[in-house]
């Protein structure tokens, strides 16, 4: 099963590279539909009521894919075949890229207002009055905290626990999408989806910190030190490491002020390089691809590994269990 998921894995991660989200009929956003009826239900200024919400989908989503690895499992072919569909339902990074360059595409024309506009389609604040470089700023950082989210942690969470950590994994970053934010409405109700999310995003978060030195050495002193001395700052516990990682490569400054509707947020200042500019976009995505693609080939190839030590113990513990012991035979074969 380890070497069906890890090819399975490859697939997936091919199959969003070559086709990106599907623009109708979107699982994730079947999804979505199914959370928010169910958040009409339950909904209150309870954080009990919101850790119900955040258990019954996510806790749905892991059974659904404990379901799938039964049905699949001893058919190699077939569960490679669904560990890739739910490795492509759930990554993002190549809808990431193309919206990414969109917006850029915008800048590059003058188009400011059009660029704001589709800058929604990335990021929660809001963009009015944004000029072309805060524009510019606004998409860095979200290729940055979303290679994490959308690639490397799903990922992670894929090579551990197969369908199950995949489908687990993405309910609960959508949930967090969803709910996760400090208004009146989901201040005590997204707590849980808020929290699972931060925790599901550790390691993930610091594996995609790590494929950034991996993916642009030359670079990587500065985003090591741009890592530790500037992401604990940050509001996130693991949109700073990556953002910060990013910054460093890239020798941008990334931070500032951001406006979620009446709500202002000062973001601390990541990385010591000159402030972003449009031209930095193209950058940053080229970065998030080289750690992408790291990123899928050390998941698979740790999980193919992984399964061949397992293999070749267990063929060793069989072998020595059938091996007769010292003198057994010469017993055996004396007269009686």
């Amino acid at each position: 099963m380890s070497r069906s998921r890890a090819v399975g894995l490859l697939l997936g991660f091919a199959a969003d590279r070559l086709l990106g989200d599907p623009r109708r009929g979107h699982p994730v956003a079947a999804f979505g539909r199914v959370a928010r009826g169910l958040e009409h239900r339950l909904h209150g200024d309870s954080r009990l009521r919101g850790t119900v919400h955040t258990a019954v989908l996510v806790g749905g989503c892991a059974g659904i894919g404990v379901a799938v690895e039964h049905a699949t499992g001893g058919r190699p072919l077939l569960h490679a075949a669904a560990t890739a569909a739910a490795t492509w339902t759930v990554l993002g990074g190549r809808t990431l890229e193309r919206e990414a360059l969109a917006v850029h595409d915008l800048l590059a024309a003058d188009d400011l207002p059009a660029a704001r506009q589709r800058l929604t389609h990335l990021v929660g604040r809001d963009p009015t009055g944004l000029p072309a470089d805060e524009v510019a700023r606004a998409v860095v950082e979200s290729v940055a905290e979303n290679t994490s989210d959308a690639v490397t942690v799903p990922l992670v969470w894929g090579a551990v626990g197969g369908v199950p950590g995949l489908l687990a994994h993405r309910a609960a970053n959508t949930l967090d999408a969803m709910v996760g934010h400090r208004t009146a409405r989901y201040e005590r109700f997204g707590w849980a989806s808020a929290r699972l999310d931060d925790v599901l995003g550790l390691p993930g978060s610091r594996y995609a910190a790590l494929c950034v030195l991996a993916a642009a050495p030359s670079r990587a002193g500065e985003a090591w030190r741009a890592w530790r001395r500037d992401a604990a700052a940050h509001p996130s516990p693991n949109a700073g490491v990556v953002e910060a990682s990013f910054a460093g490569s890239l020798g941008v400054t990334l931070g500032g002020t951001n406006r979620y509707g009446d709500r202002v947020e000062h973001r601390p200042v990541l990385g010591s390089g000159r402030p972003v500019r449009p031209g930095d976009v193209p950058r940053a995505t080229a970065l998030a691809r080289r750690v992408d693609r790291l990123a899928a080939v050390v998941a698979a190839g740790a999980v193919g590994a992984a399964g061949a030590v397992v293999c070749l113990r267990t063929r060793r513990g069989a072998s020595w269990g059938t091996r007769p012991l010292p003198g057994r035979r010469l017993r055996e074969r004396a007269p009686g």
